[in-house]
């Protein structure tokens, strides 16, 4: 007679948090404004609106929008600005940076805006592989979250986690 397998992880009180279920649905875009510079190293005020007024600003509809110039031109802030007001209304985010800054970004609203109740004086494990692109500092921002509700932090899966936090007993 063989003895029942019992899943005693999942009888447990653990509580796995995996970012990937957080992840936002929509198109990344590095947007390069090299182009739109005097031999990409000159910002020319008069031809840097024109193409600002010219340019398709509605591609950018529902999607996250760094900006960025990848060449060594000294860049006004009010350049940056100026796109921003066109993106208003249009992409779901955008900021000056890459594209790894964008999803860290990104991560950070929505890590501020969860509601960890559910974790409160649990062992909680933060779930590591991921198939979509969390960032690494996501992870480090709801450990700071999580620190001070969670009974003890632990990273990667139920069966192999790593320990990083315990609360002291009272």
């Amino acid at each position: 007679m063989q003895e029942e397998i019992i899943n005693r992880i999942a009888n447990s009180k653990l509580a796995v948090l995996d970012l990937e279920d957080y992840y936002p649905i929509g198109k990344r875009v590095l947007f390069d404004i090299k182009d739109w510079l005097y031999e990409g190293f000159v910002l020319r005020e008069k031809d840097f609106r024109e193409q600002v007024k010219q340019h398709d600003w509605s591609q950018y509809q529902n999607q996250f929008v760094a900006l960025t110039c990848s060449t060594d031109a000294i860049v006004p802030a009010w350049a940056y600005m100026l796109i921003a007001t066109q993106l208003e209304g249009v992409s779901k985010k955008n900021l000056i940076g890459d594209l790894e800054m964008l999803e860290t970004s990104i991560y950070q609203d929505i890590i501020n805006q969860l509601d960890l109740e559910a974790f409160k004086n649990k062992p909680v494990i933060i779930k590591g592989c991921s198939n979509k692109p969390v960032p690494r500092n996501a992870y480090l921002m709801i450990t700071e979250k999580l620190k001070p509700i969670a009974m003890s932090i632990m990273y990667g899966e139920a069966c192999s986690s790593v320990p990083l936090y315990k609360k002291p007993k009272t």
